[in-house]
């Protein structure tokens, strides 16, 4: 699979920092100048405000799960793990809040760039990952809505092969997918009583 980076303009972007005080906070905030984006640390609770950021570095170190307004893995934006401690359980401590990248403590002179970059592609895989299951769910549960249109056209004297091959052409047809069509054939039948439920 060729991954295509698309590098746009990370100025006017907003970081938080969720660090104790540490010369890490101070490395990061020099190597966030020259990229042109705005820089808040706190510690040990995010501001209010968070929300509107567009990445978060947080301490895999001495972080907690108190300190995320929202719950573990489910970041409206990309996290970055400042790693200090290579400690297995730290590791997947921050891994289960959803770290896309990750920076090794203590910083050298640079490093943020490319993880800023590097977290964004994580991001936006994982959200299109998670929206595309999202639809599959949805299609799965609605598979028994399409066994019942099946049902219903073969009822009309059709094998099931030229009933599901129905439904596909009258889906097609109405530029829907076979589910909304399904669904459809089955709202009508219960409306006319030809289907109890």
């Amino acid at each position: 699979m060729k991954v295509r980076l698309h590098i746009s303009d990370l100025s006017k972007m907003r970081i938080v920092i969720l660090h104790r005080p540490h010369a890490t906070v101070e490395s990061l905030s020099r190597q966030c100048k020259p990229i042109g984006v705005q820089v808040l640390d706190c510690w040990p609770e995010l501001p209010r405000n968070v929300l509107a950021a567009d990445f978060v570095f947080f301490d895999a170190d001495m972080g907690y799960d108190a300190q995320f307004p929202w719950n573990a893995g489910e970041a409206p934006m990309p996290m970055i793990a400042l790693i200090g401690s290579e400690a297995p359980g730290r590791i997947a401590w921050s891994l289960s809040q959803g770290a896309d990248a990750q920076i090794l403590k203590p910083l050298g002179g640079g490093g943020v760039f490319s993880a800023l970059l590097i977290a964004r592609r994580a991001f936006e895989v994982r959200q299109s990952m998670r929206d595309e299951i999202c639809v599959l769910r949805g299609r799965l549960s609605q598979r028994q809505t399409v066994v019942q249109a099946v049902m219903l056209l073969a009822a009309a004297g059709r094998s099931e092969d030229e009933a599901y091959a129905l439904l596909r052409h009258l889906a097609m047809s109405q530029r829907e997918t076979i589910e909304e069509a399904a669904h459809k054939i089955v709202f009508d039948a219960r409306n006319e009583g030809g289907l109890n439920g």
